[in-house]
C-alpha cells in the first residue's frame, strides 16, 4: 500500500483566515479608548485594551496604539478581532495613504519604481506587493505610473485591476496637478518660465530634445524660482506632459542642469544624489471620483544648499 505524498517543509500554504472587523462611527469629539470601551459594552475593559495595545485598532487608515488618540465626528474606528492590523514600515518607503483601490508613497532616492531584466525584488512595486499579500495572500498591486530611480517623492499604486485601468486610460483627465522641486545649478535669472520640446531617445537610452516633431514626442515643462542662494536655484516646476526624464532633459536646456545630474551635464553633487522629487500630486479618486490631494515638505537636503546665514533666501 503506498503512502500519500508530503510537502516538503516550508511548501504549504499559508492558509487564509479572513479578518473579523467591526466598524464605529465616531459622532462627537472625544478620545480613542474611551470611545471603545463605550462602543463595545459587552467586552471586558482589559480585553479592549489589548486590542488597543496589539495593533488591533485604526482610525481611518492610521493603525494606532495610543489610548488618547483624539477622534472627531466622521472618523471611523475599525477593531480587528482576528490579528492585528498589518503596520507598514520600510525605511525608504513611506506609505502616505491606502484605501481599497489604490495606495500613495513617499519613494525614497535611489529606489526603482519596479523591477526590470537585472533588479526582480527590493523596488517600490515588490515591497508593496509584500506588503499587500501579507494582508490576503490574494491580494495584487499596479503600477498606475514610474519615477525615476534617483527621484524621490509621491508615487500612486493601483490595487486592483479596475482602478489601474481607470486612471491609465484616463491619465490626462484624472491628473490634475503634479509638482516637483528641483534643485539647480546656478542663477536661474527668469522668476518663471517654460521649456518646450520634442523628446527623443538615442541608442544609448539618453534621451535629448528636438525640435523635430517627427523625431520626439512634444515635452512641455513650467517651472518657477523659490529660491536662490549660493549657485543654486530652488525650482518649483509643473508638467503639461509626462516623458522619460523630461525635468532633467528640459533644465538641461535651460543651461541649469539639476545637481547631481551627471548624466545630463551637472557639475556638482553636494547632496550626493539627484536633486528632484515629486512634491504634489492632486488626482481625481479612480473609483469614487473624489480630489485627492497630497504634498510632502521640501526635503531638508534641498533646503540646505539654499540656506545663507540660518536664512533661506
Amino acid at each position: 500500500m503506498s503512502r500519500p505524498l508530503k510537502s516538503k517543509p516550508g511548501a504549504e500554504r499559508r492558509r487564509f483566515v479572513p479578518d473579523v472587523v467591526e466598524t464605529y462611527n465616531v459622532t462627537e469629539p472625544t478620545e480613542l479608548l474611551e470611545f471603545l470601551f463605550a462602543s463595545m459594552p459587552e467586552r471586558k475593559r482589559t480585553n479592549v485594551k489589548e486590542l488597543l495595545k496589539h495593533n488591533s485598532v485604526k482610525v481611518g487608515q492610521l493603525v494606532t496604539s495610543q489610548f488618547n488618540h483624539p477622534l472627531q465626528p466622521g472618523d471611523v474606528v475599525a477593531v480587528n478581532l482576528t490579528r492585528e492590523w498589518p503596520r507598514f514600515y520600510n525605511r525608504r518607503v513611506q506609505l502616505v495613504y491606502e484605501d481599497d483601490d489604490i495606495i500613495v508613497i513617499n519613494k525614497g532616492y535611489g529606489l526603482l519604481s519596479m523591477g526590470n531584466d537585472k533588479v526582480k525584488e527590493g523596488t517600490a512595486y515588490s515591497i508593496l506587493k509584500d506588503y499587500v499579500k501579507w494582508q490576503d495572500p490574494r491580494n495584487k498591486i499596479f503600477i498606475v505610473h514610474r519615477l525615476d530611480r534617483d527621484t524621490s517623492g509621491l508615487m500612486m499604486f493601483a490595487r486592483n485591476p479596475q482602478a489601474k485601468e481607470a486612471m491609465q486610460h484616463n491619465w490626462n483627465n484624472m491628473v490634475l496637478e503634479r509638482k516637483y522641486l528641483a534643485v539647480v545649478e546656478g542663477k536661474v535669472d527668469d522668476d518663471e518660465g517654460e521649456v518646450r520640446s520634442y523628446l527623443a531617445e538615442n541608442s544609448q537610452y539618453e534621451v535629448y530634445s528636438t525640435n523635430n516633431p517627427k523625431e520626439g514626442q512634444l515635452a512641455v515643462t513650467r517651472y518657477k524660482v523659490l529660491k536662490r542662494a549660493n549657485g543654486y536655484s530652488l525650482l518649483e516646476v509643473s508638467l503639461d506632459t509626462g516623458r522619460k526624464n523630461q525635468i532633467r532633459v528640459h533644465m538641461k536646456d535651460l543651461g541649469h542642469p539639476i545637481a547631481g545630474d551627471r548624466k545630463y551635464g551637472a557639475r556638482t553633487s553636494p547632496i550626493h544624489r539627484l536633486a528632484l522629487h515629486a512634491q504634489t500630486l492632486r488626482f481625481a479618486h479612480p473609483v469614487t471620483r473624489a480630489l485627492m490631494s497630497f504634498s510632502t515638505p521640501i526635503p531638508a537636503s534641498f533646503s540646505s544648499m539654499v540656506k545663507v546665514g540660518g536664512k533661506q533666501l
